[in-house]
């Protein structure tokens, strides 16, 4: 038996987020710490195998309200279907003719939940790439990130933007242009501008993030899809600034312009603070991290932050003084 086995990454939105959405400019890295792992293989009938995240069994009513605030009210199989239907969908309407074989799928994941490290898309390009190895149909790869958000957008109803999706689809390191004027079509998917940057670019980087306080995506993006929409000069205005200062990092990056992207980082977050309402643990973070010396902002919607440090002695304070706020740090893993 053939076992189809593919895995898509956890990743950190550098600078420009979270102007994916709105049509600016982000850079962001793959981080091969986490990832989602998902296997395939024939079997008589279509079968999705449940994963832990997806028990309907609780020791207590205590224990199913802990999991409901860790994990929120689905786990990954709602994904899994989704990008089925998603699937077979886009392949009828492109006119790829499928094969009758079934198969078993099943998934897992290291990544943090509802930490901001695109746990869920993972799960979904994961997906995704099976499919297309157990029934032989190559979709281009400018047109896989689009076609991975559409099954959250419009499968689920989950307000998300493009930067996730491109990073986990083309991996490394990468610059995104959304702009209007960069948009064509391919396999009948809108796609952008995307630019993999050399990874020597890069400073030295950390990531922290705090796995026992989380909130979902759905929840960090409350109204600022509305107050856009409704012209707010705030929000609009913001927008704008983060896609500049994507396009400064993109500039300060192939530069080697460490203190730059540092000082771009921090501008980015104090931007975004400026506009949303934000927990105090996640404020808590970047306070932590900034007292060390380095810079800090968030890697996603909040719950994990990740940023430029000096040296090994920088490093070593940043996880000793965030590891006595909960929060655990590593080097992200971008090769």
């Amino acid at each position: 038996m053939d076992i189809i086995r593919r895995r898509a990454y956890a990743r950190a939105g550098l600078l420009g987020n979270p102007s994916d959405g709105y049509h600016g400019k982000t850079i962001s890295a793959i981080v091969k710490n986490f990832w989602a792992e998902v296997v395939l293989y024939e079997w008589r009938d279509v079968e999705i195998v449940l994963a832990e995240d997806d028990r309907a069994r609780f020791r207590s009513v205590q224990d199913l309200a802990r999991d409901v605030k860790l994990h929120g009210y689905y786990g990954g199989i709602r994904l899994v279907k989704a990008t089925i239907k998603r699937f077979v969908e886009f392949c009828t309407a492109q006119g790829m003719a499928l094969h009758g074989r079934n198969f078993s799928i099943r998934y897992g994941t290291s990544i943090p939940r509802q930490v901001g490290m695109a746990g869920s898309s993972a799960i979904i390009t994961a997906t995704l790439r099976c499919l297309m190895d157990f029934y032989e149909v190559s979709i281009p790869i400018e047109a896989q990130p689009s076609l991975v958000m559409s099954v959250e957008q419009e499968e689920l109803r989950i307000a998300v933007g493009l930067q996730d999706r491109v990073v986990q689809v083309f991996e490394g390191l990468v610059y995104m242009d959304f702009a209007k004027s960069q948009e064509r079509r391919v396999a009948g998917l809108p796609c952008y501008r995307y630019e993999r940057l050399p990874l020597e670019c890069l400073p030295p980087l950390y990531l922290a993030y705090h796995d026992t306080l989380s909130e979902p995506t759905e929840v960090f993006h409350n109204d600022i899809r509305g107050r856009f929409d409704r012209g707010e000069e705030k929000v609009v205005r913001s927008m704008e600034r983060f896609a500049r200062i994507a396009e400064d990092g993109r500039a300060a990056l192939l530069a080697r312009d460490a203190a730059k992207v540092g000082a771009l980082m921090n501008e980015n977050f104090d931007l975004r603070r400026s506009i949303y309402n934000l927990p105090a643990w996640q404020v808590q973070m970047i306070e932590t991290a900034r007292a060390c010396g380095a810079s800090a902002k968030f890697a996603g919607s909040g719950g994990a932050i990740v940023g430029v440090y000096r040296d090994e002695a920088m490093f070593e304070m940043l996880c000793e003084r965030l590891q006595a706020i909960g929060s655990r740090v590593v080097k992200p893993q971008i090769e």
